[in-house]
């Protein structure tokens, strides 16, 4: 089910539009939480962060988002340090580390995403105005706007959440674990939004731990475990191989106990999307 409108693209340069990532580490006291990221990705793309629990997904998106300060390395964004580009970004932090319970409305969330743009003492404007009724219906939610986040379901919420991004006319998108808790019917209207977010020149970053629908939803992807095991597009990377040395061969086929057994890494698995035999592809070069 396709969104009410084209979403209006924000990137007329795709290309030119580069997050880089280099060598980037974060400690969380004397626990390191990542360890020597490096990546170059572009605008018009999709791309999972996958990796056990604890791997550093969520530590790598708080980073981008600047909620965590890195202990080293650096992060740039169309050449110029992420810092000074927070209005581009917009951070959608998982559902349970949200308070359901402020008071506010659906429109006044979606409100909120035109705040960096504003500055002091401005009001809203008509173009404003335009922007957020847009945003709303583009995410199904025009006729929701008057109700209160708490009365939403999961579904929802996360649809009012890229509303406020789209507000915001973030260049990148960073969410964590978007689709976790969501009925079929709501995975499947984000997966939708979502995709249209990258094919209309937007850069998605999310966390996903369901292996089996990684190559329905992103076209590239980051076998992470606190470091990099393998990046690259979903057909080359996302094989039985670098996850089993992603997860661990045994936590790994823990993972897809509700799938049909997983064979040696020369096949596929029947009824599995994981590519069999594709060659590891580090991010070290």
């Amino acid at each position: 089910m396709p969104p009410h409108h084209h979403l209006q693209s924000v990137c007329d340069q795709p290309l030119g539009h580069e997050l880089r990532i280099e060598n980037l580490s974060v400690n969380y006291g004397e626990v390191r939480a990542l360890e020597e990221v490096n990546l170059r990705i572009r605008c018009a793309g999709c791309l999972a962060l996958v990796g056990p629990n604890g791997a550093g997904k969520s530590t790598l998106l708080k980073s981008l988002a600047g909620i965590v300060t890195p202990n080293s390395g650096e992060l740039r964004w169309r050449e110029k340090p992420l810092r000074e580009c927070s209005a581009e970004i917009a951070y959608l932090a998982q559902r349970s580390e949200v308070d359901w319970n402020f008071p506010l409305t659906v429109r006044g969330l979606v409100e909120m995403g035109r705040f960096p743009h504003l500055g002091w003492w401005r009001r809203f404007g008509k173009r404003d105005r335009e922007i957020i009724d847009q945003s709303l219906e583009t995410m199904r939610l025009t006729d929701l706007a008057g109700r209160q986040i708490s009365a939403l379901s999961g579904g929802q919420q996360q649809r009012a959440f890229v509303a406020r991004a789209l507000a915001q006319e973030a260049h990148i998108f960073l969410l964590d674990e978007p689709f976790t808790g969501l009925d079929r019917p709501s995975q499947d209207l984000l997966t939708e939004l979502v995709t249209q977010l990258a094919r209309d020149g937007r850069l998605v970053i999310a966390s996903h731990h369901d292996l089996d629908t990684v190559p329905d939803i992103f076209d590239e992807v980051l076998l992470l475990n606190r470091r990099p095991i393998a990046f690259g597009g979903v057909e080359e990377v996302f094989n039985v191989t670098n996850l089993e040395a992603c997860f661990g061969s045994l936590n790994f086929h823990a993972e897809t106990s509700n799938q049909p057994p997983v064979p040696a890494p020369a096949a596929s698995a029947p009824g599995s999307r994981i590519a069999g035999n594709s060659r590891a592809s580090s991010l070290h070069s």
